[in-house]
């Protein structure tokens, strides 16, 4: 039961400051964020989609307390959708933001994250590719859907997650699902109380499948973000049973984490797409990673043992 001990641990400023000045920490990080700036991050994108795959991006920070870091944040994506047009590369590189990095926590945070990442959303429409708004902790939802459902009006693509170990999770996919909009579902990476979200793998595993199921039913494009070489047999029987055609659905999962099952997905014609991190403030991002998978702890633990 390590996970729960990671993510309060993410949420530690000792902590923080620890693994931070570990010599070590670093080329284990760049193995789940393989840049800082965009300038480290464009040679990233361009070797992904080489390969077929497509990716989305992530600014990482979510620790925003003044509305100017939050700005910072909405400017620093503006960086990179512009570097994506120079590039042509837009139609290949969605974004995915947390609007936590918007201000959303911040007094009259709702209003102040939308009028952030309005401009993002207009930029990434401008190129020919979208954003999608990352699921946080389950007392931030509210507001994350109210600014989705704002920001489709006039960008009806924009996207949204979901969690699949949040008990609300199903009636949410429920009422996507009819609405035409863009999901990816997710197990879930916070830590959250009894009250609200299931805490064991199986019942979790379980609720992913229910969900999943309604959406491949409905009337929206599923993103199925897992790594569970199980759940995505499963996605991929849903979707024949659904009658869902490849290109009416996609797989996601984490830059560094079983790349070469990328790869054997996009070859047999599957869309896959590359959830790739940059920035400076990659702490609770890669914790979060830690959590969510034994194997991601046991390869930190190797590399700390073998450089000590």
């Amino acid at each position: 039961m390590l996970g729960p001990v990671i993510l309060a641990a993410s949420r530690s400023d000792r902590m923080r400051r620890l693994i931070s000045a570990a010599p070590v920490t670093k080329p284990v990080v760049d193995r789940f964020i393989p840049g800082e700036t965009v300038g480290e991050i464009v040679p990233i994108i361009e070797e992904l989609t080489g390969k077929g795959l497509e990716v989305t991006m992530d600014v990482v920070g979510e620790d925003i307390t003044t509305p100017e870091q939050a700005a910072a944040a909405r400017d620093a994506y503006l960086e990179l959708i512009g570097r994506l047009k120079e590039l042509g590369l837009g139609p290949k590189a969605e974004m995915s933001v947390k609007l936590s990095m918007f201000g959303q926590a911040l007094p009259g945070g709702h209003e102040l994250a939308l009028a952030n990442v309005r401009p993002v959303v207009e930029a990434a429409a401008a190129i020919g590719t979208t954003v999608t708004l990352d699921a946080e902790d389950h007392t931030t939802l509210d507001s994350m859907f109210a600014i989705h459902e704002e920001l489709r009006k006039d960008f009806p693509a924009t996207g949204c997650v979901i969690q699949a170990y949040l008990f609300r999770t199903e009636a949410d996919a429920r009422r996507l699902a009819a609405s035409g909009s863009r999901v990816r579902i997710v197990k879930g990476a916070y830590k959250e109380p009894a009250s609200v979200a299931y805490q064991n793998k199986h019942e979790i595993d379980k609720a992913y499948v229910r969900i999943l199921k309604t959406l491949m039913e409905g009337e929206g494009y599923p993103m199925i973000g897992s790594h569970d070489p199980r759940i995505i047999a499963i996605a991929q029987d849903i979707a024949r049973r659904a009658g869902r055609k490849l290109d009416e659905y996609e797989f996601q999962m984490l830059y560094g984490i079983r790349s070469e099952e990328h790869v054997r997905l996009a070859a047999e014609g599957h869309r896959m797409r590359v959830y790739t991190a940059y920035g400076t403030d990659w702490y609770g991002y890669f914790m979060r990673r830690l959590a969510e998978k034994p194997a991601n702890l046991r390869f930190f633990a190797r590399s700390v043992l073998t450089k000590s």
